[in-house]
């Protein structure tokens, strides 16, 4: 899974810049999206040669000189330019994050604080997706919508899996995007849970999950917004934030929180509802 992933991020990031947006003229004729490698490289003030070396995989072990040129052109947010650099360790065969297997639990310490987050819709998640923890109004929030059918609960299986995830997903194109992108992230960096899950949906969903997979090169968002069409709520325009745990095991804490006041109400009557039952 790791095959030349630090040439596609980079190729990815590349298309996704635009001259604008580093003070070049569009000019005519312009048949690559985002910047040229020739323009890139001399911004980053490396050859074309070399960048088409990075980009093609004949060559893993950038300096980080050479990495912090390309980041800074590139705008890279800062867990961009730590995910670049896990790549190419990744890449080079070196110290990598998943060589000791994570932990399928979650410290007391983040338990504590999912509790003092209640009634908030969260969950910790590692990097497959599995849900190892959440608060009971994440629960609340999900479980009528089948997530919690399987155990252990996954979000991508899920979503790509469950005929119930098209329903409560509206946009669900976009929501089945962050999830390949982010089984792709794990997978990339050699993270074996992903890895396999990815095959297994590779093979159980077929195209429609592969053809994201392969696409995803950059790193999901950690902020965004989501609408779902809940079972007993109804509809609902929900804001996350996905913020990483410390610990090394790539555990994610994500926070749903209302994004407009039909949103708080409907919330608080689910609350309200499954506290009285």
């Amino acid at each position: 899974m790791t095959e030349n992933a630090l040439g596609r991020f980079l190729r990815a990031r590349r298309e996704a810049v635009t001259p604008a947006d580093v003070g070049l003229p569009a000019g005519p004729r312009r048949r690559t999206p985002g910047l040229r490698r020739g323009e890139l490289a001399v911004l980053a003030g490396i050859s074309v040669e070399y960048l088409t070396r990075l980009e093609r995989g004949s060559d893993r072990r950038p300096s980080a000189q050479v990495l912090g040129a390309l980041a800074d052109v590139l705008g890279l947010a800062p867990e961009e330019r730590g995910h670049l650099h896990r790549l190419v360790k990744a890449g080079a065969g070196g110290a990598c994050a998943f060589a000791v297997p994570p932990a399928r639990t979650v410290r007391p310490t983040v338990r504590v604080l999912l509790d003092r987050l209640e009634p908030t819709p969260a969950f910790v998640a590692d990097a497959q997706g599995d849900v190892l923890a959440c608060t009971k109004g994440f629960r609340r929030l999900a479980a009528p919508a089948g997530l919690f059918d399987a155990d252990p609960p996954n979000f991508a299986r899920f979503v790509f899996t469950d005929p119930r995830a098209r329903t409560t997903f509206p946009e669900w194109e976009r929501v089945a995007d962050r999830h390949a992108a982010a089984l792709r992230a794990a997978a990339d960096l050699g993270h074996h849970g992903a890895a396999v899950l990815a095959e297994e949906l590779s093979i159980t969903v077929g195209r429609e999950f592969g053809r994201r997979f392969t696409a995803a090169a950059a790193l999901p968002a950690g902020t965004g917004d989501e609408r779902w069409a809940h079972p007993e709520a109804g509809g609902l325009h929900l804001a996350y934030e996905c913020l990483v745990l410390s610990g090394g095991d790539e555990h994610r804490l994500t926070a749903y929180l209302p994004a407009d006041t039909a949103t708080t109400v409907a919330l608080d009557a689910l609350v309200a509802v499954r506290a009285a039952g």
